[in-house]
Parts: structure tokens; C-alpha cells; sequence
């Protein structure tokens, strides 16, 4: 029989956790062909997230959960996610119950059917202001153009990923990771169903607009060098225009003498050159920034405790690297 691991990131979902698991329990009771494992990744939540969780490995042995030393983030909670699953596929699914469980039916039938991952797009989420709408559309128009690798629109990280899709993502180790950008770059064969996303069962977001933000900036820095390639284009533009401006004053002024320039002109022309050179610093910082963090290579995560094994505490996730190295070498052999 197959086992399938239901990831579930959290931070802070007292309100809602137990909601989540509830409809989790009665969605995978009605596929009875499969066995699961419910994987939930506590990202250093300060409520009573973890004791809620605890709560439901001590009734249900298909618990398991993984508890980080603090707060890494989303991103880096889905990470530790992949390291622990044991299933032959992953469905990575939110706590808040805004994308429905029901959904993993149709996902497992096209996986069996031989798709690697199955992603779930929304074709609609209640209660989404107009304006978040808009951005969210501009922002991936925006993506598509100058990423290397396809990402797709509205595809969030509600989707199916088989075991070897897992394997591939556990092997890119980055620490300001994007990993919607990553199912591009992985490839494997990819199948789109849909969804509508509901409003969320309880609590409140986590993502504030800072969050999205560099959430968004990753997304760009991560796959593509475009920014760097406009600024470089505008500066040869610049340049070209103050080279010409130049030729132009030499010749006026060896035809009819030397002009007073005017003090306003001039003060303009330096504020704007030097507008477009802080700017252009900024996005050169940005990816030497990555670079900074990258090259320190510190473990991405602690782990503070793991439910299956007590031994596991303060593990990072450099020990996981470290196997996961001695398995595909000991495969290649």
C-alpha cells in the first residue's frame, strides 16, 4: 500500500489547527486505499500550536511533526517538510483550511496516472480585495518575463509532489529560497487542476505586505539577472546621451563662446545622475547580498524536536545534507 505524507507548515494556528486536522482525518478516512502520514512543520509558533499538535500524536499514530528552534519562515519550514517525509508522494497543503482538502482525490488519481506534480491553481479566492488581486497578476506577468524557468501563475504550493520530485527539491539547500521558482527548475512531468480557495477558517494571516514583499524579490533575484541587464542598458543610455550633450557644448561653445549655466540645471542634472546610481547600486547589493549569505554556508534550519525519534533534537539541517549525500552516492555506485 502507498503512503502518502500531508506536509502542513505552521505558525501560530491555535485558532485553526484543530479544524485542519479534523478535515484532514475525514478526507483521508474516505481513501481507505492509501495509508498517510499528516507531517505538520511547527515554524516557531508562540502560541499553543505545538501543544495542539502533541495532542493529536498522542490519538493518532499517523502524526508526526517537526518542531524548528524559531521562526524560519514558510519557505524554509516546507524544507525541513522534505527532508521528513517518508511517503511514496507529498501534498503540501496551508493549515488555514483556505485550500480544500477534498482536492487530494483528484491530485492522487492523475498522479497515478504518471504525473510527478500535480498544482493546484485558484480559479477564485473569496473574500481577496481587488488590489492584492491586481498586484498578484502584474507581479507574475512581471516574473514570466524575466525568469529563466517557467513559473506558473496562481500555482501556489498547494500541489502533489512524487518521492523523486522530493529528493530534487531536498538537494537545493539556499537559504532566501523561492520555491515556487523551484518546481520549474526541477522539471518532472507537471499536470494543472483548480481550485477555489476559501476565506480563511480562523485566525489571521501571517504574510504582511514587508513578508510579500521579499517574498517577491526573491522570486526575481532568485532566476533572473534582468535587473542587473536594465540598469547596465540604461547606463550606456545615459551615457551616450551625456557624450553627445558634451560634443554638443564643445562645438556651441568654440562657434559663439563661453554661457553662464544656469544654477537650477545643474543641481537637477546631479540629483537625477545620482538617483539612478543609488538605484542601481541597490539592485547590484541585493544579489551580492545572496551571494554574502550563500557563500557563509550555515544550516538553513535547527530542529528543536521530531516526533519519531527524541534523538533527533537539535538536529540541523546540514546532518540531513550530509545523508541525503551518502544515499544518492551510495546510488550512483
Amino acid at each position: 500500500m502507498k503512503t502518502i505524507t500531508i506536509l502542513i507548515p505552521a505558525y501560530n494556528e491555535e485558532a485553526v489547527i484543530d479544524k485542519m486536522y479534523k478535515k484532514l482525518d475525514a478526507v483521508c478516512g474516505e481513501l481507505s486505499q492509501y495509508t498517510f502520514e499528516f507531517l505538520f512543520v511547527n515554524d516557531g509558533s508562540k502560541d499553543r500550536t505545538l501543544e495542539q499538535i502533541k495532542a493529536f500524536k498522542q490519538k493518532d499514530p499517523r502524526v508526526q511533526y517537526v518542531d524548528l528552534s524559531r521562526n524560519f519562515g514558510k519557505e524554509t519550514a516546507m524544507l525541513a517538510g522534505f527532508d521528513y517525509a517518508n511517503g511514496d508522494a507529498l501534498i503540501i497543503i496551508d493549515a488555514d483550511l483556505q485550500q480544500p482538502p477534498e482536492t487530494f482525490a483528484e491530485m492522487i488519481h492523475w498522479w497515478e496516472e504518471g504525473y510527478d506534480d500535480v498544482y493546484a491553481v485558484r480559479k477564485e479566492r473569496q473574500g481577496e480585495k481587488w488590489l492584492k488581486k491586481w498586484t498578484s497578476n502584474m507581479y507574475y506577468r512581471v516574473l514570466q518575463k524575466v525568469a529563466k524557468v517557467k513559473v506558473y501563475p496562481q500555482a501556489g504550493d498547494f500541489r502533489l509532489l512524487d518521492k523523486k520530485c522530493v529528493e530534487a527539491l531536498r538537494q537545493l539547500r539556499e537559504h532566501e529560497r523561492y520555491t515556487k521558482g523551484m518546481y520549474g527548475w526541477i522539471g518532472f512531468k507537471k499536470k494543472e487542476i483548480s481550485y477555489i480557495a476559501e476565506a480563511r477558517a480562523a485566525g489571521e494571516t501571517k504574510w504582511k505586505i514587508s513578508a510579500l514583499m521579499n517574498l517577491a524579490l526573491n522570486g526575481i533575484t532568485s532566476y533572473s539577472t534582468i535587473p542587473l541587464r536594465i540598469w547596465s542598458i540604461i547606463g550606456c543610455i545615459i551615457s551616450i546621451f551625456a557624450f553627445v550633450y558634451l560634443a554638443i557644448e564643445i562645438i556651441r561653445t568654440a562657434l559663439f563662446g563661453t554661457t553662464v549655466a544656469g544654477y537650477p540645471s545643474l543641481i537637477a542634472g546631479i540629483l537625477f545622475l545620482g538617483g539612478i546610481q543609488l538605484i542601481s547600486l541597490g539592485i547590484i547589493g541585493e544579489y551580492l547580498g545572496r551571494v554574502f549569505v550563500e557563500t557563509k554556508e550555515r544550516p538553513v534550519y535547527f530542529i528543536q524536536e521530531y516526533s519519531e525519534n527524541e534523538s533527533e533534537k537539535g538536529k540541523t539541517d546540514s546532518d540531513e545534507t550530509k545523508e541525503l549525500k551518502k544515499e544518492m552516492d551510495g546510488r550512483n555506485d
